[in-house]
């Protein structure tokens, strides 16, 4: 039996398109100065800006009390940062691992992949899955997995049709990172 309900945590990480990558570089970096997370991300200063304050919003990064030292990081994660980095460096090596390019991912893409790899296979399961997603944007999800190559779409010719969603060999790898 499928859950009823998304991972809360692959919610929060989709909720911003640089929070992963983010994430996994605060965790094996053991924190960082602004300066060299925008150098390692290749981010402009308001998209890392705008990331850092909505780790920030999440609990998942703090200012380093102690910082003024110019070796010292500027940015560290907090414990619950910690979890959540964990989380996001197995996802964002599996994106790695697959060609996925960080900046490529959507809001939804992360719990549509989890939602897909857990049996939910049709659209009407996905949006019950994904209550807050409206049916644009998961379509818009689907679609841009699609053209990524992550899942494939089989159309059953019944009346009405049906569309089955199913993952391809990388979205299985992005699955199993989500899970």
């Amino acid at each position: 039996m499928p859950s009823t309900a998304p991972d809360p945590l692959l919610v929060q990480l989709g909720s911003h398109r640089w929070l992963v990558p983010l994430l996994a570089d605060l965790g094996a970096h053991r924190g960082a100065r602004f300066a060299e997370l925008i150098h390692r991300l290749g981010l402009p200063r308001d998209s890392l800006a705008r990331t850092l304050d909505a780790a920030a919003a999440q609990g998942w990064v703090g200012r380093n009390p102690g910082h003024g030292h110019p070796l010292r990081p500027e940015y560290l994660l907090t414990e619950a940062g910690k979890i959540a980095a964990t989380r996001a460096a197995t996802i964002a090596d599996a994106q790695a691992a697959i060609g996925f390019a960080p900046g490529a991912a959507t809001r939804w893409t992360l719990p549509i992949v989890a939602g897909i790899g857990s049996g939910h296979d049709r659209f009407n399961a996905l949006s019950r899955l994904l209550a807050p997603a409206t049916p644009r944007a998961l379509s818009q999800g689907l679609v841009a997995l699609d053209r990524h190559g992550l899942i494939v779409r089989d159309v059953v010719d019944t009346r009405p049709p049906i569309s089955l969603y199913a993952l391809t060999a990388n979205g299985q790898v992005m699955a199993d990172a989500c899970l």
